[in-house]
């Protein structure tokens, strides 16, 4: 009996030993490291981005925009503002940030609103920023119209 409990007891410490030294390599440290056997080799290396996204004037982009700011307006504030139509439409930065960062376009307009008023619109395009990261995104902010001040200062939140 006293030999069976120490052959079970030096393969217990053996695995116990082996599940450490594998946790080691598996787990991260507190710090930041470099990526390590298995994270380099098995797609644990991050999203692969290409670059290529719509221009500031695309249609597609405008609309996203124009459909949204109607529905915020209308479920949130309770109010029939529209965008009637986009002025000045230009881009202020592509990729502005590090390399390896999500690909965004920054653009800027004005917004001519339904009533009468015109404001400067600063937005972003992003990739795979869409519905459940499957297309392009556009973020987006109507300077004096930021109700709920997500991008406060005057949109200065939504520039690069």
């Amino acid at each position: 009996m006293e030999l069976g409990g120490g052959i079970m007891s030096s393969r217990a410490l053996f695995l116990g030993s082996a599940l450490a030294a594998l946790a080691a390599v598996l787990l991260p440290a507190g710090s930041a490291v470099a990526a390590n056997w298995v994270e380099e080799n098995f797609y644990l290396s991050g999203p692969r981005y290409d670059g290529v996204l719509p221009p500031c004037d695309a249609q597609a982009t405008l609309g996203k925009i124009t459909s949204r700011f109607g529905e915020k307006e209308h479920a949130y504030w309770n109010s029939s503002l529209t965008i009637a139509g986009f002025d000045q439409i230009r881009e202020i930065a592509y990729r502005p940030w590090a390399a390896n960062t999500i690909p965004r376009r920054f653009c800027s307009a004005i917004v001519h609103i339904s009533d009468g008023s015109k404001h400067p619109l600063r937005y972003s395009i992003g990739e795979d920023t869409g519905m459940i990261g499957a297309t392009w995104g556009v973020e987006w902010c109507v300077v004096g119209l930021d109700r709920n001040w997500a991008y406060n200062p005057a949109c200065k939140m939504a520039q690069p």
